[in-house]
């Protein structure tokens, strides 16, 4: 497995203000090693002297100076005998941490006595050193613990900072099983935002995180929140029952949460034969039959017949009737672009109209095209008004990405259906592939507006390109028209 370590550099008024407290050490070090000489006769010159990193040599070297410190703190671990001994200083301590200062208003203390968890005394000696030098290294599964120290000592700029460092390294993250985990933390810190980029990552890689051992440890409320989203990634609906089913088998939740989960399965979208499977095979089911019959009876009638005469009597715009992301080619096709800079590319494929059974020898033929560099509509509007030297500043190599997605069916066999197209872009990090993007729209991504905005084709380097590559997934989703009314 490895091992991933990042560097932690967080500035914040804390350093600005060792930065005047201890300026006689600076101007000190810089008349003894000559950091930099200006000239200084033309009365007019502005120059910046900075000596800030000698004076986080300085700061970095007090830790090991013992004899200079003049408070001792004694971290215990746990209920055990352990104890940590770290020598180090009153005044750093006090500028940095709300809670050291309050623990140290008696100036007279010389000796502090902490207590932490095993996971957090381990990492207490890098709390430290970022207090003196506002920096840290740290590994995956060292954010965490490192998070509950900053947050228990009032440290806001490393706790932001992790939380941040968090956020973009999911990918990093997931195959060391960490991403789940990150997000039961987000939720007892009440972080909401991260919860969040973490239930994105997980539906947008669903898949992966199906056959990872991570699929067990989800919560019964991370499962509920999950299966209640449209942007799941999956091969099809079936994947998501049976994987629904070996985690019911694993974590043996409450009645109530096994129902909830159960009903949140997109029936419909399973196709009768599966569906009859289910009914006879699966012993989850069998127990649970008479909380999902009703579900089941309507996918079933969802089936018998095509949803424009379905929508007469019940109501298709829901989440049960709406495709998630299937990754299956009856639903749309992956696109591998070779050196998608270099000019227009074009594709198409076939899509099942609707995921009624009734419709499943009706195909619809969908056109791609790819263009690596257009003109934005505003910008052609501002050029067609303006002078043809604004029509010359425009670099094409500074032009945006655009897909265009067409029908070549005729559209009369549309009728009472609506397509929304979804592009996943994929990337490669670490020796893995991970959805990184979803974009939603009818006809362009011109709609999105930020489609691969900082993708930077022209470069080989751009983290966006496997094998000088950029990988696509097409996915056309059938949508209801809701003009058509049930009857009532």
């Amino acid at each position: 497995m490895r091992v991933v370590e990042t560097m932690l550099f967080i500035k914040g008024p804390s350093e600005m203000r060792c930065l005047l407290l201890f300026a006689t050490l600076i101007l000190l070090s810089a008349i003894d090693e000559g950091a930099q000489k200006i000239d200084l006769t033309n009365e007019n010159t502005i120059a910046t002297i900075n000596h800030s990193s000698i004076l986080i040599d300085h700061l970095q070297g007090l830790l090991s100076k013992s004899n200079s410190s003049d408070i001792t703190l004694k971290v215990f671990t746990g209920n055990s005998e352990e104890v940590k001994v770290f020598h180090a200083h009153h005044l750093l301590l006090v500028l940095q941490s709300d809670v050291f200062e309050d623990l140290l208003l008696n100036q007279s203390v010389t000796t502090l006595v902490l207590h932490e968890t095993p996971e957090c005394a381990v990492l207490f000696e890098k709390l430290l050193r970022y207090l003196y030098c506002g920096e840290v290294s740290i590994l995956l599964n060292h954010v965490v613990p490192l998070h509950k120290l900053a947050t228990k000592y009032r440290v806001a700029a490393l706790q932001q900072g992790i939380i941040e460092y968090m956020s973009q390294h999911l990918a990093s993250a997931f195959p060391q099983g960490h991403v789940v985990s990150w997000y039961h933390y987000s939720v007892r810190i009440g972080n909401e935002d991260l919860q969040e980029r973490c239930k994105r990552f997980l539906a947008w890689n669903m898949s992966s995180i199906i056959l990872s051992h991570e699929w067990q440890t989800i919560s019964n409320d991370l499962m509920v929140a999950l299966l209640q989203r449209s942007d799941l990634v999956v091969e099809n609906e079936l994947e998501i029952y049976y994987a629904v089913e070996e985690w019911i088998k694993k974590n043996r939740p409450d009645v109530t949460v096994m129902k909830t989960v159960l009903k949140s399965i997109r029936y419909a979208m399973i196709d009768p034969q599966h569906l009859f499977r289910i009914q006879k095979q699966s012993a989850i089911m069998n127990m649970h039959y008479s909380s999902v019959h009703d579900l089941l009876f309507l996918a079933f009638q969802f089936h018998s017949t095509t949803p424009l005469v379905f929508a007469k009597y019940f109501d298709v715009n829901c989440s049960f009737f709406i495709p998630r992301n299937y990754l299956s080619t009856s639903w749309g096709s992956q696109w591998v672009i070779n050196n998608p800079a270099r000019d227009d590319r074009s594709t198409s494929f076939h899509t099942q109209l609707t995921p009624s059974n009734s419709d499943t020898s009706k195909r619809v033929t969908w056109n791609a095209l790819f263009s690596p560099r257009w003109l934005p509509i505003s910008f052609r509007a501002f050029s067609t008004s303006s002078s043809y030297r604004a029509v010359q500043a425009y670099s094409p190599e500074g032009g945006r990405p655009r897909v265009i997605i067409n029908p070549t069916t005729n559209s009369v066999s549309f009728a009472g259906v609506n397509f929304q197209k979804t592009i996943l872009v994929k990337v490669k990090q670490e020796g893995r592939s991970y959805v990184k993007h979803v974009y939603n729209f009818h006809q362009s991504t011109e709609e999105t507006g930020d489609f691969l905005l900082q993708a930077d084709l022209q470069k080989r380097s751009s983290e966006y390109l496997i094998d000088n590559s950029l990988h696509l997934h097409i996915i056309i989703k059938p949508i209801y028209q809701s003009l058509i009314k049930a009857i009532k």
